[in-house]
Order: C-alpha cells, then sequence, then structure tokens
C-alpha cells in the first residue's frame, strides 16, 4: 500500500534523511520510531505530498507522490504533528469546511460529519467553538477531518503529542478501532509504549537512516540468538517442570525463580506445543506458558546501539 524507495532530503548540506526505503503492506500498522530529530516528519511529509525529495520515489496506493499527488492526497488522511484550528468555527463547521475540500457533495455531508463525530465520540462537542475545545479534543477533532474522506491509507505525524494519560489511552483505543476497520496506518512516536501493542510492524530510524523495518516477531527474532520462554506453575511442579526443560533438546539454559521459569529455547511454534504437552503429561500444572518478547525500548537500543556508539 505504500512503498518507499531510496527517498533522500537534503537541506543545503544537511541530510535529513539518506537513502531511506521500506514498505507497507493494505490493512499493516506501521510504527516508525525514532527520537526527535531522526528524520521521522521529513519522511511523513514526503509522503503528505508536502516535501519533495532530493531524490527518490514513493508510492501510496499505486499512485507516485512524487508525479501524482493530488491522487494521493484523495487516497490518504493526514494528521500533522503540529496543527492549528480556525476560530469562531463550530465543530461541525470546521468538519464541513474539509468536507468541501475534498469535494464531498453536499448531499452526503451532513451525513458523514455525524458518522465521524460519532466514531470518534465528537458528537455532543458538534455544536462547540473549536478554539474552546480542550488539547485532547482538538487532537480528536483533527483526527476526525483526516477521516472525513474515508481515506484507505491513514498518516499520523506523534498523534498522541502533549496529551494526557487518559486521553493518551483514548487516542490509543480510537487508533485500534480503526485498524479495526481495516485501514491502512503509518503512525509515528518517540514514546515507544504507545506502539508496543498496537503495531504489525515498525521502523526505526536514527539521524536520517533507517536501521531497521519489518514484522515487530521478525526484528525481535534477529536480535535474539534464542526464543525465551516463561513458564508459571504451581510450587509443587517447580522442581519436576525444571528437570523436564532441562531435559529437552532445544532447551540451553533454565533459571527458576519462586514460581516461574525462564528458558531460553531453540524451536519453532511446534516444538513449544510439544513442550508444553510433555510438562502437563508428566504432571506439572502450568499456569502459563508463553514466548517472552524483547520490549520495543529493548529493541531501539539494541538496534541503535551501535550508531550511538
Amino acid at each position: 500500500m505504500i512503498e518507499v524507495r531510496n527517498f533522500t532530503k537534503h537541506y543545503g548540506d544537511f541530510v535529513a534523511v539518506d537513502d531511506l526505503s521500506f514498505t507497507i503492506g493494505r490493512g499493516e500498522v506501521f510504527g516508525f520510531i525514532g527520537p526527535n530529530g531522526a528524520g521521522k516528519s521529513t519522511t511523513i511529509r514526503f509522503l503528505a505530498t508536502l516535501l519533495r525529495p532530493t531524490s527518490g520515489s514513493a508510492t501510496i496506493g499505486g499512485h507516485s507522490v512524487v508525479d501524482d499527488p493530488m491522487a494521493v492526497r484523495r487516497v490518504i488522511g493526514f494528521m500533522p504533528d503540529d496543527f492549528g484550528v480556525y476560530d469562531g468555527m463550530k465543530v461541525w463547521e470546521f468538519l464541513d469546511f474539509f468536507a468541501v475540500a475534498y469535494e464531498i457533495p453536499q448531499s452526503y455531508r451532513r451525513k458523514i460529519i455525524g458518522e465521524v463525530l460519532e466514531l470518534l465520540d465528537l458528537t455532543h462537542k458538534r455544536d462547540d467553538y473549536v478554539n474552546g475545545l480542550s488539547r485532547g479534543m482538538k487532537q480528536r477533532l483533527c483526527l476526525a477531518k483526516t477521516l472525513v474522506h474515508d481515506p484507505p491509507v491513514l498518516i499520523l505525524d506523534e498523534p498522541a503529542s502533549g496529551l494526557d494519560p487518559r486521553a493518551r489511552l483514548e487516542m490509543k483505543a480510537l487508533l485500534n478501532e480503526l485498524r479495526g476497520m481495516g485501514k491502512t496506518i503509518l503512525v509515528s512516536s518517540h514514546i515507544l509504549s504507545e506502539l508496543a501493542d498496537f503495531c504489525t510492524s515498525i521502523g526505526i530510524i536514527e539521524r536520517g537512516k533507517l536501521l531497521a523495518a519489518g514484522s515487530i516477531q521478525d526484528i525481535q527474532r534477529q536480535l535474539r540468538a534464542h526464543r525465551v520462554l516463561k513458564v508459571k506453575v504451581l510450587d509443587s511442579s517447580v522442581d519436576r517442570a525444571a528437570s523436564i526443560l532441562r531435559d529437552d533438546e532445544g532447551v540451553r539454559q533454565v533459571e527458576s525463580y519462586d514460581h516461574t521459569l525462564s528458558a531460553e529455547f531453540e524451536g519453532q511454534d511446534e516444538d513449544m506445543a510439544r513442550l508444553l504437552g510433555r510438562l502437563i503429561g508428566e504432571g506439572v500444572t502450568v499456569q502459563s506458558f508463553a514466548e517472552e518478547p524483547l520490549s520495543l525500548e529493548e529493541v531501539f537500543m539494541m538496534i541503535t546501539k551501535g550508531i550511538v556508539n
């Protein structure tokens, strides 16, 4: 759905983004991760057709960002990291303004605005003036105008920036709902916990260079020599479980603390299922059994360690 090829952007002698390439499939949620100044917003502005590249290209929904920007704008919804609202406008008027800009016929606009207000839980603010809204409500309104033409692709630059913890959770719930609707979403953030249980794939950018891109699971497995299993059992089963794990050919190391065992494991999902079956079959009372993934913070630190050093 989104394909970026060798995107480079220079500002004089400063290289903001250097030879960046990645692909986002239809229906994916791609977390664009990096510190402030890494090149996230420059890339996003390019994809939103607001910035011409020094070199490179991109397509969104089959349309060229460079050669056919108007077609791209029809299939994307762009939410910038910093936006303004128009004083003196009511919420519905603000959305109607953007609906007109997207050439939505007048006969459909009222219905569409009502649906977007309901989706974003803004119906009760319909007749409020936009300049009187809280920061969180303004963020919702900006997301609402991003959706007014029902684009299949959303490009969101720091959508939770400046929000309090409650508003961040509400924004995250909204983005999960949009993911459930089948939208392809590129969302940037420098707060990794915002993306941890939301994205299907990630790209890590540092100092203008893309250091890694792909599914979270694939990147985690590339960084870790072995999978790590966490097994929680009842007290009376701890010693038996540890013995079974150490006896398994796929297990390299076992550590035990309280009721939990941690094991380095070489094997596929089928091997994990076999091991779980053996534990249960030999009388171990298993309370939980799962692979322990790396956190996004750990992934980011491991990938960026070389370039920072």
